[in-house]
């Protein structure tokens, strides 16, 4: 697969050391036990879904996809491998050459799954299916988990679209990666370019409330924003007093103005009076856009409410409460010898406390 297929820069750098040093200190472990060639099968699962929730929804498929694309140990991964002693020169000398030569099955992105679901499995020899345990699970964990609450908020919104705006809430790696997931699981857009340039999901945006504090007066924040990007553009109107800035909102842009957002307050009990001065003045075509801390509780609180968009950051980008899928990559199959003919027999861990495969 092609990374210009997922949307991904060309140059995307080497996934060999997002994976933990045991992956490495095992292959060197089988390769010298001459059982590293052996036909194995790895599963990834979980063995439980989080506290009320009834499904989870795979994300991260494509992601998991292009990071096995790109494990490559290369010159400079190679030497700091060598240089801190973590694995021998015979060790090295096989890294050097690894290239996945097995299968993937897979949910596709976006499918809901339940405790026990094999949604990934991978087919090879342990040694090129064992380096890759930590990537793909990094990668399943957070995308899903994210995909499972932007898909419960997506439920809760209805036809209303969503915004994805945690940009400022998570490490700015993982906001790309929560734009994609929010994206699978039902969201219309977001906030940041990057999610934007790498998997072409619509972007949005206007202003903050720094941009309405940096004008002398609230009309001149409004007309500067009007006469940069035109009449349809979105006022945000709670800095101050969002009566006077809603009144002063359709002033500046006439009836045609196209959204003003709330961004604090009872979103329930401003949404009305916003809703029904907005029609007093005329703007009856104008929508409201509501933030401010959502989660798929409050986005169900506000079904009854006059509001045509929601903006969720820091509870998406957290995963609602929960921002790990808890998946496991277990291995469930492998081959009783080298021989690329020995037959598969199955496995599976029997140790107490609720872990057994």
């Amino acid at each position: 697969m092609n990374t210009a297929d997922l949307g991904l820069p060309v140059d995307v750098p080497s996934t060999a050391l997002f994976t933990d040093q045991y992956e490495l200190t095992m292959l060197q472990a089988a390769l010298r036990a001459g059982t590293a060639e052996r036909r194995s099968v790895f599963e990834v699962f979980t063995r439980r879904l989080p506290n009320g929730r009834r499904y989870g929804v795979v994300a991260g498929t494509g992601r998991v996809l292009d990071a096995v694309e790109n494990f490559r140990f290369d010159e400079g991964v190679l030497g700091f491998l060598r240089e801190r002693g973590i694995v021998g020169e015979e060790t090295l000398d096989w890294l050097a050459g690894y290239r996945f030569s097995g299968d993937i099955w897979g949910y596709p992105e976006g499918e809901v799954y339940f405790p026990g679901s094999p949604i990934l499995r991978v087919e090879g020899s342990f040694a090129e299916c064992v380096l890759l345990e930590t990537v793909v699970l990094s990668i399943l964990n957070h995308d899903s988990a994210i995909a499972a609450a932007a898909s419960r908020m997506s439920s809760a919104a209805g036809d209303r679209p969503l915004i994805e705006m945690g940009a400022r809430r998570t490490h700015e790696l993982s906001a790309v990666a929560a734009a994609r997931a929010a994206y699978v699981g039902g969201f219309a857009s977001t906030s940041d370019l990057a999610a934007g340039f790498r998997y072409g999901i619509p972007t949005v945006g206007t202003s903050a409330h720094a941009f309405t504090l940096l004008h002398d007066r609230e009309r001149d924040a409004f007309r500067a924003q009007v006469d940069s990007m035109g009449r349809g553009t979105t006022l945000l109107v709670d800095t101050y007093d969002v009566t006077e800035a809603v009144r002063t909102a359709v002033e500046v842009a006439g009836p045609e103005l196209g959204a003003v957002r709330i961004d604090s307050g009872d979103l329930l009990l401003v949404a009305h009076r916003v809703r029904q001065q907005l029609d007093e003045l005329g703007a009856v075509n104008t929508k409201i856009i509501v933030t401010s801390d959502l989660d798929e509780y409050a986005i169900a609180s506000l079904a009854a409410a006059p509001v045509d968009a929601y903006g969720v950051g820091t509870q998406l980008v957290t995963g609602s409460g929960y921002p790990t899928a808890s998946m496991v990559y277990k291995l469930v199959a492998r081959a009783e010898s080298a021989d690329p003919a020995a037959p598969l027999v199955p496995v599976a861990k029997k140790s107490s406390g609720g872990k057994m495969s």
